[in-house]
C-alpha cells in the first residue's frame, strides 16, 4: 500500500501564493504518478495536475495551466504543488493521490488518496 499525507493548506487573499506538499508512505516504488485534485462545496472532485515520477513531465487543468505548478523530489518522496496568483474559485479541498499502473490518462485511474487540505481564497 501507499499512504499520501498533504499539508500547506490555508487562507489566503486573491493573488497570494500557496505551496501544497504530498508525503508518500509505503511502498513508494510502485508509484507511476503523482496527481492533484480538488473539490469545492457542492461540486465534483476535478483533476488539477499530475506529474509523472520517473520522467518528471507534467500536466495541467487549463485553468490553472500558468499559475500552478507541480514538482516532486523522489529523494524525499514528496511531491508539490505550486500555487500563485490564487483566485477565489481556487477555494476548495485539495488531495493527493497516487497511481501505480499505466492506465488511462493523468486525470485517472488514481488508487491512492490522501486526507485533503483545505485552500481558501478570500476576495
Amino acid at each position: 500500500h501507499v499512504q499520501l499525507v498533504e499539508s500547506g493548506g490555508g487562507l489566503v487573499q486573491t493573488g497570494d501564493s500557496l505551496r501544497l506538499s504530498c508525503v508518500v508512505s509505503g511502498r513508494t516504488s510502485n508509484v507511476y504518478g503523482m496527481a492533484w485534485f480538488r473539490q469545492a462545496p457542492g461540486q465534483e472532485r476535478e483533476f488539477v495536475a499530475a506529474i509523472s515520477r520517473s520522467s518528471g513531465s507534467t500536466y495541467y487543468e487549463d485553468s490553472v495551466k500558468g499559475r500552478f505548478t507541480i514538482s516532486r523530489d523522489n529523494a524525499k518522496n514528496t511531491v508539490y504543488l505550486q500555487m500563485n496568483s490564487l483566485k477565489p474559485e481556487d477555494t476548495a479541498v485539495y488531495y493527493c493521490a497516487a497511481k501505480s499502473v499505466a492506465l488511462g490518462g493523468w486525470d485517472t485511474g488514481y488508487a491512492y488518496w490522501g486526507q485533503g487540505t483545505q485552500v481558501t481564497v478570500s476576495s
